[in-house]
């Protein structure tokens, strides 16, 4: 028996079967929902967003939210690009430890979320910034192992509900219980509840936020166009002599009439059309135009954070800015819907496929930077020769690159070319050399000699130097700490043995400095 991580037994012939599917008619119905936006008075927002916060029916308010994005196209871009500046991160995998075993599940990981519809299902999930939560439910293919989804299924956000304990659980609408829904089905569905706010979900919503600077907008763009209508062009004024007759003055009335439509009329001699400019008019246009951007400039605000890429735009480095406030929020989004898709999605997997395991595969939504793999770089290049040991998993993962297989090209270092040994040393073994010093005089062997046994004297005083300042390494925990244990050990140590090895080497050279001064004197 396989339980879910609230506990709940997961039926496996119920994970390639539609749960939430729509019908015809029932709870689930998609001609259940009519429209809210049209008509919409102040008292009737409040009475929407009210019945939504208090538990009690939120079709309204979710109904709301569509046509908002539908009809609004400021925010539906603002949101539109919140959304794809978290769908387009890369997606990076980690694996829980470096063993082969954690390792191949995170390769497993990295395929199931590069398979077709990944990207569509994550921007399905991030409906949710919006809404306040979003529900895709997953058909699992278990026609052959291992076990995958055959597809992402969105599900309209109107088809659940909370429940009315705790208002934060969802819920399935259903027939069999009308009043409080019944419990999802364990690994059938993606829940993706951003926490914008703190409080109940359906309060977290974006479109919440929203709701009445674009309520207040579209009231002033409608008076926008009542007054485009009036005073759009000037008005017609037309004039007729004393006396003239009826038939006359229709004809003048209906030329006014539709001049404004054809720009042509045709009138009796006699009679003429005057064009008159309204006074105190001019500023009735910039008054709507100020309104209107204003609220823009607060929908941008309340979605990016910030105003300057979309409304008011000034310098670069202003934009810049702000544009790193947006890159926060985006980054808070990628992060809440890693662990969404880390829970519903990559546990149900390794679970299903492997069975329950201690730790699963990370999932992160990042851009990697390229400051960021320098600095690492520089950094392992410096503390791996010292003694720190990092596993090469963790590496690739940071770096965004996947492990490779046993049997896998992998990139090699550049050989190293060394030096061509001289053709001699190449040629001769230690015995031809030893024999070769025999065209030395006994003077100069035995400064040979001497200095022969000097240099591996300083060469174990060395190693053993190098051994202590391994240990130092391997106890520091810091570079800090480091620099005080060298120094510690510096002032401590004892090179007694090191500068004999130094001094016989200066008495060697001195020797056969002078050796040599005299045998060019003739000495």
């Amino acid at each position: 028996m396989i339980l879910d991580q609230y506990g709940k037994q997961v039926r496996k012939n119920m994970l390639g079967k539609e749960i939430a599917a729509p019908g015809v008619t029932g709870v689930r119905s998609l001609w259940n929902f009519g429209q809210v936006a049209t008509g919409l008075t102040p008292a009737g927002m409040a009475s929407v967003l009210r019945d939504a916060a208090e538990g009690g029916d939120h079709d309204a308010y979710l109904t709301l939210a569509e046509e908002m994005e539908e009809r609004d196209a400021h925010y539906s871009s603002v949101l539109g690009t919140r959304k794809r500046a978290v769908s387009g991160l890369p997606v990076v995998i980690e694996a829980a430890t470096d063993d082969t075993r954690d390792v191949q599940m995170a390769d497993e990981i990295r395929a199931l979320l590069a398979r077709s519809g990944t990207r569509a299902m994550m921007e399905d999930c991030l409906d949710g910034l919006g809404k306040g939560y979003a529900v895709v439910e997953i058909i699992w293919d278990r026609s052959s192992l291992p076990w995958v989804p055959a597809r992402y299924v969105f599900r309209d956000p109107r088809f659940f509900q909370f429940d009315r304990l705790t208002r934060s659980e969802l819920m399935l609408r259903d027939e069999s219980d009308m009043m409080n829904g019944v419990a999802l089905e364990p690994y059938k569905f993606i829940r993706h509840i951003p926490k914008l706010k703190s409080g109940i979900p359906i309060r977290g919503g974006l479109a919440r936020v929203v709701a009445w600077s674009w309520m207040f907008k579209h009231y002033g763009l409608k008076d926008w166009m009542a007054f485009a209508e009036v005073f759009g062009m000037p008005l017609r004024l037309g004039k007729y002599r004393p006396g003239e007759s009826q038939a006359n003055i229709d004809i003048l009335k209906m030329a006014v009439a539709n001049l404004g439509i054809d720009a042509a009329a045709v009138i009796p001699e006699g009679m003429s059309i005057e064009f008159e400019e309204l006074a105190n008019t001019a500023g009735g246009a910039d008054l709507f135009e100020r309104l209107a951007r204003f609220m823009d400039s607060q929908i941008s605000k309340a979605v990016l954070g910030q105003t300057m890429t979309t409304d008011d735009g000034s310098s670069r480095a202003q934009a810049e800015v702000h544009d790193q406030v947006r890159t926060d929020l985006r980054d808070a989004d990628a992060g809440q819907l890693a662990e969404t898709l880390e829970r519903d999605l990559v546990i149900p997997y390794i679970v299903l496929n492997h069975g329950p395991q201690k730790a699963y595969p990370r999932v992160c939504l990042r851009e990697p930077e390229s400051a960021d793999v320098t600095v690492l770089s520089e950094a392992l290049g410096i503390l791996v020769p010292l003694g720190l040991r990092v596993e090469a998993s963790e590496v690739r993962d940071k770096l965004g690159f996947s492990d490779p297989d046993p049997d896998a090209e992998c990139l090699q270092p550049a050989p190293v070319a060394m030096p061509e040994a001289p053709p001699q040393a190449a040629q001769k073994d230690q015995a031809m050399n030893r024999a070769e010093a025999t065209r030395f005089t006994a003077d100069q062997q035995a400064l040979e000699d001497l200095v022969a046994g000097v240099v591996p004297e300083g060469a174990g005083a060395m190693a053993g130097i190098g051994r202590e300042i391994d240990e130092l390494i391997r106890r520091a925990t810091s570079f800090d700490e480091l620099r005080i244990l060298l120094a510690d050990y510096l002032d401590q140590a004892g090179d007694d043995e090191l500068q004999d090895g130094v001094h016989r080497s200066l008495v060697a050279a001195d020797l056969w400095g002078r050796t040599q001064a005299g045998g060019e004197d003739g000495a």
